[in-house]
């Protein structure tokens, strides 16, 4: 589990160079300024998140490091910022590239997931630390 929530940070991380670059560069003459917006706030999230799985995994390494298993709670908030993430941020990329609003509609069960990431990272936290 803890190589996949680093392999998922380090590819969410290149990501979001590679996808911020190209709304910045190849979509900006495409797309509408409330768009090339959107564009942003995915790959924003994307970044952040990115960092977030790998900084859970390196506090998941440590806790591991001394014969501890991975708290199950961690585990889950590692999943959820990774699907969190898929669907905020995919939804995002795909109404921008597609111009079907209704993936909007999606967007928010993305932005669920990722609260309950959150949530569940701190319940960890007071369960570990």
């Amino acid at each position: 589990m803890i190589r996949f929530i680093f392999v998922a940070g380090a590819i969410y991380g290149l990501l979001s160079v590679a996808l911020g670059a190209f709304g910045a560069h190849a979509l900006k003459n495409t797309l509408t300024e409330e768009l090339l917006k959107t564009w942003d706030t995915g790959s924003r999230y994307l970044a952040m998140h990115a960092a977030v799985l790998l900084i859970v995994g390196v506090w998941a390494r440590v806790e591991t490091q001394t014969g501890a298993s991975l708290d199950p709670t961690m585990r889950w908030a590692a999943l959820c910022f990774f699907f969190g993430t898929l669907i905020f941020s995919g939804s995002l990329f795909a109404l921008c590239l597609t111009g079907i609003r209704a993936l909007g509609a999606i967007t928010p069960i993305g932005g669920l997931t990722l609260m309950a990431g959150w949530v569940l990272l701190a319940i960890s936290a007071a369960k570990t630390l």
